[in-house]
């Protein structure tokens, strides 16, 4: 169970519980629409990063969306989630030189900043969704 009781706003039960303030509701699900979709990106590359986060960052309802599907991987979401695994196994911020050389041989500069923007993202979604124990929906 949830910490809070969520709110009567918001579609999801992530959303909901961010219902409380409304503003913070919409601004949050706004950024997170426009990160999730296709950018320089691809959503499907995305979504393996989502997935891969979600395995150590905590949150119970991110984790039930599925493990990352390893034989849907090309080369760059290969290269994407390998970044993301060690962005995980490092201090916060502190992703050395050499993964970020890596990157910079598969992706654009834009690519790896938007890269970068989604995992941070993804990463405080996730926090926020264990913090308030979000569990997994039941069907």
């Amino acid at each position: 169970m949830a910490r809070i009781n969520q709110s009567n706003l918001g579609k999801t039960p992530f959303q909901k519980l961010l219902g409380h303030n409304t503003k913070v509701m919409e601004d949050w699900s706004r950024l997170a629409d426009t990160l999730e979709q296709d950018g320089l990106l691809s959503s499907k590359l995305k979504e393996q990063v989502r997935r891969t986060l979600a395995q150590k960052n905590g949150c119970e309802y991110c984790k039930a969306k599925g493990k990352p599907e390893s034989d849907k991987f090309d080369e760059k979401t290969s290269v994407a989630v390998g970044f993301t695994e060690v962005y995980l196994n490092y201090p916060k911020g502190m992703v050395p030189d050499f993964a970020f050389e890596i990157l910079k041989e598969y992706f654009s500069e834009n690519e790896i900043s938007e890269l970068c923007a989604f995992i941070s993202f993804t990463t405080a979604q996730q926090y926020f969704g264990a913090l308030m124990k979000l569990e997994a929906s039941v069907s």
